[in-house]
């Protein structure tokens, strides 16, 4: 087939495609230059060269571990407290700092985030086109401790809109954007409830706002009345994730264990 239908059917975007045509020896097979109306054929080895101009200050202090990796992914096991993404009071003690130590010659590309205060796996992309293809094709499951006993089971269907007058708070309304949690009772005891949940969109604070509307909010979340004496953040960890690795395909499950803040509350 055409080079340009298969690397399109790789997950290669159109926005992608062009910037490697504009780059020299962007796109070669078996060593030599090729363009993107050529034919390919099986045996083929086609190369593409991306070159990343985005710079992160490398931070190698920063006590994060490794989940796990490849050629093409890498994922960590963020605790509690450190931020994803730079920003005006983080400028040097985030996740993407301590990318930028590990692989100074990449691109900080986090396939989905976590809020600071929110611990476990996050998933990253070493390049465009893994980036590209993983995004919205992976599973993660949640973990949360949460005020009172829930039912066994449930689905919260409530659409999530910012609150207004605040940046960052979100609550359920109306005009919000649909939003569907899932969720399953592990265990309970007389205070909380440790539930999986499985969510069927991703809007900010989803959890967090949904379980404050049903009557049941995360233990430690202040910002949305949950009580602190017990946690002093949100009990909402990322457990466990799953997906296919973009060049192979191969089925990838990575875990997480409960940290041990959350592990208290249920002795």
């Amino acid at each position: 087939m055409r080079l340009e239908k298969f690397l399109m059917k790789k997950g290669v975007s159109r926005r992608l495609l062009t910037r490697l045509k504009h780059h020299e020896n962007g796109i070669t097979r078996n060593g030599l230059v090729i363009r993107s109306t050529d034919d390919v054929h099986n045996g083929d080895i086609i190369v593409l060269k991306i070159d990343d101009d985005k710079f992160l200050e490398p931070n190698g202090s920063l006590d994060i571990k490794t989940a796990y990796e490849d050629e093409n992914v890498i994922i960590f096991d963020k605790p509690s407290g450190v931020p994803v993404h730079p920003s005006l009071k983080h400028h040097d003690d985030t996740l993407g700092n301590y990318f930028a130590y590990l692989f100074p010659d990449f691109t900080f590309r986090p396939v989905h985030r976590l809020d600071n205060y929110t611990s476990g796996l996050c998933l990253i992309a070493k390049d465009a086109l893994s980036a590209n293809i993983l995004q919205g094709n992976f599973r993660k499951l949640y973990y949360a401790a949460v005020h009172g006993i829930t039912d066994e089971c449930g689905m919260i269907d409530a659409p999530v809109a910012r609150q207004d007058n605040s940046i960052i708070l979100r609550c359920v309304r109306s005009d919000g954007q649909r939003a569907v949690t899932h969720y399953k009772r592990l265990c309970y005891n007389d205070k909380y409830s440790l539930l999986e949940i499985n969510l069927e969109t991703g809007r900010t604070h989803q959890i967090r706002v949904h379980f404050a509307h049903i009557g049941h909010p995360l233990a430690g979340d202040e910002l949305y009345g949950g009580e602190c004496e017990d946690i002093k953040r949100q009990a909402l960890h990322c457990g466990r994730i799953e997906f296919n690795q973009p060049v192979t395909g191969e089925l990838i499950s990575v875990k997480s264990d409960f940290p041990d803040d959350m592990k208290k509350l249920f002795k």
